[in-house]
């Protein structure tokens, strides 16, 4: 056992109620250094070739990480990968100089990929050809086993009593060559990875929850990338002030000319023009380039160009005929808001209420957020459109129809079951 792992045996007790009282835990030890000190970043074929030999050669599971430039960079492309594993220890990757890594998921073969809050990173990573067959996802266990906390820092400091140095989540990781503390911050991100997955896997085993995560898991590594959002202009922050069509129009308008720059210069789509921006003048309607130019958000720092080419989206949506506005809100592909039931169904409204307090009395029982233990849209739909005859066979048989895993469907059927019958 290594020394992270006595830790984490000490600690998984200490956070479960077996070990000393709060006010003599000790403070946890920084961790500073990698091991074996901060790899050079492999940014080419030849060094790429060389980390695929030694993982290949690993034993264990693989720690992975991946860094974005969020609010810098257009898109979620990966610009810096991390893994760890026994025996190969730390690689640090450069996704711009080493685009294609599909060798290195190759090499792992169906290893284990242990990540922290997993779905923020696969995407990113299948991109460059890293996709796992299986995996465990630490965020995930921690939220299954209860914890109040379940960041990266915060998870191991409370299980493995080391603290982490969280102060580069935030950077330009595009930037180029990458500053030594931000190295040494992401090889520190995969140094404990796998020790905190022994460590919690051992508490979701002593809590009886450890085939409820492997489900969670699979889910996870099996399920297909995300569809495009369908309308994603209507996701502009400050949307909700937005009321006719016509202004509904200015925002698609202008959001899709944003989104084109954006991605043509390869940047945040707020460094081009704000949210705040668009909404203010989507409610203003402004007649003239005059008129846009004294709106917050199209300041002095906006060129003449510029201007003319946000004011040529507005006239766009002013001069579009009615039949082309955009309606308000989305189709509804399910039930309506949960505010409207009492109105529309007041059986359907008790129900949901009974549904919704039994989940969470569960949740509580489990120790778990409600959201893992049945997704709310799931709870939602069953309400709406309940089995003619209401039985937990019935009920089971929705529940596995909208995706519910083997473990939820034991878990949520008897609760969900009685509620619906009582109302």
């Amino acid at each position: 056992m290594t020394d992270a792992q006595e830790t984490a045996a000490d600690t998984t007790l200490r956070t479960t109620g077996g070990g000393p009282p709060d006010d003599v835990e000790p403070a946890p030890i920084p961790l500073l250094e990698p091991r074996e000190g901060i790899p050079p970043v492999v940014a080419d074929a030849d060094a790429l070739d060389r980390v695929v030999a030694a993982f290949a050669a690993g034993t264990g599971p693989v720690a992975v990480d991946a860094e974005r430039a969020s609010g810098y960079r257009y898109g979620q492309r990966a610009y810096l990968v991390q893994l760890r594993r026994e025996g190969a220890g730390t690689a640090l990757i450069d996704p711009v100089g080493c685009p294609d890594l599909s060798a290195l998921g190759e090499a792992v073969g169906d290893a284990e990929w242990v990540l922290h809050a997993a779905t923020q990173d696969l995407p990113c990573l299948r991109e460059i050809g890293m996709t796992p067959a299986r995996l465990f996802d630490t965020e995930l266990a921690g939220r299954l086993a209860g914890f109040a906390r379940v960041g990266l820092g915060a998870m191991v400091e409370n299980v493995l009593g080391y603290a982490l140095e969280k102060g580069h989540s935030a950077v330009d990781w595009s930037t180029r060559p990458l500053p030594e503390p931000w190295l040494r911050y992401a090889a520190l991100d995969v140094e404990l990875l796998v020790d905190l997955r022994d460590a919690l896997e051992a508490e979701l085993e002593r809590q009886g929850k450890l085939e409820w995560a492997r489900q969670e898991f699979d889910a996870i590594a099996s399920a297909p990338p995300a569809p495009p959002r369908k309308d994603p202009w209507r996701r502009t922050s400050g949307m909700h002030k937005v009321r006719r069509r016509r202004q509904m129009a200015v925002v698609r308008e202008l959001w899709t000319v944003r989104d084109r720059i954006a991605q043509r210069r390869d940047v945040s789509p707020g460094k081009v023009l704000g949210d705040a921006a668009i909404v203010e003048a989507a409610l203003a309607l402004p007649a003239t380039t005059q008129a846009l130019a004294a709106l917050p958000g199209f300041g002095h720092r906006t060129s003449r160009k510029q201007l003319e080419q946000w004011m040529a989206a507005v006239e766009r949506a002013r001069a579009l005929p009615e039949a082309e506005l955009p309606q308000p809100g989305q189709p509804l592909t399910g039930p309506p808001p949960p505010r409207a039931w009492a109105d529309k169904d007041p059986a359907a409204a008790a129900r949901l209420a009974a549904a919704r307090t039994a989940v969470s009395e569960l949740a509580e029982r489990l120790s778990m957020p409600q959201e893992n233990l049945i997704t709310p849209d799931t709870v939602r739909r069953l309400c709406w459109e309940p089995p003619r005859v209401v039985t937990a066979e019935a009920v089971a048989e929705i529940l596995v129809g909208y995706g519910a895993r083997p473990w939820q469907v034991e878990q949520v059927t008897p609760v969900l079951a009685k509620a619906l019958a009582t109302r």
